[in-house]
């Protein structure tokens, strides 16, 4: 009943419906610090890709949906969507069904839906030149030749002023295609790897959606001083 509630409230107070802008400033230059956060995890629909190293961010996704109870039952924009709330502020959950090198096409009518600035859209993608298992959150920056972002800043018209938390999922052997690589599955020491930093990544989300990025990035930053 309180989960209920907890929906109800988000849809009817803290999400604006239809708003035909792309906002692309700061948050605080919006007034805009009651929308919710978009959380996107990256990946490829299909039973045949799940497990492998390109959906870490629909796993990451998936993850936290199952430990705040945020049910991802909403097909919008090509994606499927959650809509819930994190300690009472306001959070969507979202796994494009564009594939994942064309997020873009889902994620920017996703924006204009729950009108959201480009600072509080989170993706959550893999990446081969971090170590396998190791978070990486940061504010902003380039597209590390990810097809997806590549993808989403030019739907984003070239903004690249979006958080990301990247998993990182190993380098592919020599003389390994890297498009073979994402595809494939994780060894068992490292599924065990994958998903314990995966139920760290669900406790950085609870971070960005009730202190904001920053203070993620300073929590990530006094463990990794702490261990």
């Amino acid at each position: 009943m309180l989960l209920r509630r907890s929906l109800a409230t988000v849809s009817a107070g803290f999400l604006r419906r239809g708003a035909r802008h792309i906002c692309t400033s700061d948050v605080e230059e919006n007034g805009l610090q009651n929308t919710p956060w978009l959380f996107v995890g990256i990946g490829n629909p299909g039973s045949k890709f799940i497990g492998t190293r390109h959906n870490v961010g629909f796993e990451m996704i998936e993850a936290v949906s199952r430990i705040e109870g945020i049910v991802l039952n909403i097909e919008r924009h090509r994606a499927i969507v959650g809509e819930g709330t994190i300690a009472d502020f306001p959070v969507v959950l979202a796994k494009p069904q564009t594939y994942a090198n064309l997020i873009g096409e889902s994620v920017v009518p996703l924006m204009e839906h729950y009108n959201v600035p480009v600072g509080k859209i989170v993706v959550m993608v893999e990446d081969m030149n971090v170590r396998i298992a190791k978070l990486q959150l940061v504010l902003k920056g380039g597209h590390g030749d990810h097809k997806g972002l590549i993808n989403l800043i030019a739907h984003l018209q070239g903004n690249r002023n979006f958080p990301r938390l990247r998993m990182g999922i190993g380098l592919p052997p020599e003389k390994m295609d890297p498009k073979a690589f994402v595809l494939q599955r994780f060894c068992e020491q490292e599924r065990k790897m994958i998903d314990k930093s995966i139920l760290q990544g669900v406790d950085i989300v609870r971070v960005i959606a009730t202190h904001g990025v920053h203070a993620a990035i300073d929590s990530m930053n006094k463990t990794k001083a702490a261990a």
